[in-house]
């Protein structure tokens, strides 16, 4: 049976590794090197002008990290895949590598606030330029549209509102115009969406979060055409240098092979918590794809295999309200990130999109009485204890 045929439980465990090539090591290697030898001085030219394969400076490429990077091609049905050091590291390489002076970037209407930050000093400095768009229909997205569009950059769910974005509907407007479409599918990790497999060009991951899946690394992944992923490898990854560590890579294929798994024990665990949530009375809003009652409940069954790990709500009260609910916390960690075994919380009003200027983040949907909950992998039962005390606590002081 080929790899590409595996299921992902399949693939995440023995993607692109053999361990008949490295002396029958059941775990891939990890090659902490920074450059390698070669037998002969020709070889060594051979290799730097491309007409032989082969590893010559980590930064170039690395065993543990290709490793890395073919299994996370395998996992997503991509062709090829890059590593870097950081999440925002892969989106600067990409956005930089299609765009140049006078280009614009079409944008979903929230994105994650560094994102947002790197959008603006590409304006700023380099006068490439983005708008944002609810992508809700063709028309929608047809009239964001301009003749200087040369990316559309979509998160889905959108961090940190949850709203969906239609991956199917966006793809069809794009290949109108022969636009390439991005999507940052950090907060469904590929056990839950695949991009790739919906006709999009380009994913990325802060594989930070659900990926590696233990809060102990930061890095990035990006995959999709070979002929793309090599021309980023070569020019925005090798000359700006976001690139990633092996021992980060290695780490990262160790949390692979559990992503399934924990997966699904994120997503059951949010449902519980999300349907906990919306009977609670101090909750004014609830933000989570998996809500039978969430407009956009049908995309998330069409285009997720579950409805993920995350959830937001509004409580009722203001910054100061929610900030007191995440001070009464005992259990839960306020902390930005997602996707490790600890449940986290946090403000993304005053954390992760501070960056945003207000009227910004209030057009995004971001309000100063939202909080963002990534579920973790503890008994639902403890975690929600925790949630209701404080909740009550906000209850009992109106």
């Amino acid at each position: 049976m080929a790899n590409e045929e595996k299921k992902i439980e399949t693939t995440v465990i023995h993607g692109g590794y053999d361990s008949k090539n490295h002396n029958g090591s059941l775990t891939p290697p990890l090659f902490q090197t920074s450059t390698f030898t070669f037998e002969t001085a020709e070889q060594g030219e051979r290799r730097f002008a491309g007409a032989e394969d082969g590893f010559i400076y980590s930064r170039l490429g690395n065993p543990t990290v290709r490793t890395l990077e073919e299994r996370i091609a395998l996992i997503e049905g991509a062709e090829a895949g890059l590593a870097f050091g950081s999440g925002m590291a892969a989106v600067s390489a990409v956005l930089l590598a299609l765009t140049k002076s006078g280009d614009h970037i079409l944008c979903s209407k929230g994105v994650y606030g560094c994102t947002f930050g790197l959008l603006e000093l590409m304006n700023e400095k380099y006068n490439i330029t983005h708008s944002f768009s609810n992508m809700d229909s063709e028309q929608a997205i047809e009239d964001a549209i301009s003749f200087d569009t040369k990316v559309i950059y979509v998160e889905t769910p959108i961090n940190p509102t949850m709203a969906l974005i239609d991956l199917e509907l966006v793809v069809k407007v794009a290949r109108k115009y022969n636009v390439p479409v991005v999507v940052d599918n950090t907060f469904s990790s590929p056990y839950l969406q695949q991009p790739i497999k919906l006709g999009c060009d380009i994913v990325i991951h802060s594989a930070t979060k659900y990926i590696g899946g233990h809060g102990d690394v930061i890095a990035g992944l990006v995959v999709g055409k070979a002929e793309f992923i090599n021309n980023v490898a070569m020019t925005t990854k090798k000359d700006i240098g976001g690139i990633i560590s092996p021992f980060d890579a290695w780490l990262l294929l160790r949390g692979l092979k559990t992503l399934p798994v924990r997966m699904d024990r994120h997503c059951s665990n949010a449902a519980k918590i999300a349907e906990l949530l919306k009977q609670h009375e101090g909750i004014e809003e609830l933000y989570y794809p998996g809500d039978p009652n969430n407009p956009q409940y049908e995309i998330m069954k069409k285009q997720m295999k579950q409805a993920g790990g995350l959830i937001s709500f509004t409580i009722n009260g203001g910054k100061e309200e929610a900030q007191r609910v995440l001070n009464e916390l005992k259990l839960i960690k306020i902390a930005v990130s997602l996707g490790d075994a600890e449940t986290l919380i946090q403000h993304p009003a005053t954390m992760t999109h501070a960056v945003v200027p207000e009227e910004e983040r209030k057009k995004m949907g971001i309000t100063d009485n939202m909080i963002r909950l990534s579920v973790g992998l503890e008994a639902w039962e403890d975690i929600w204890s925790d949630l209701k005390q404080a909740l009550d606590v906000l209850v009992l002081k109106k």
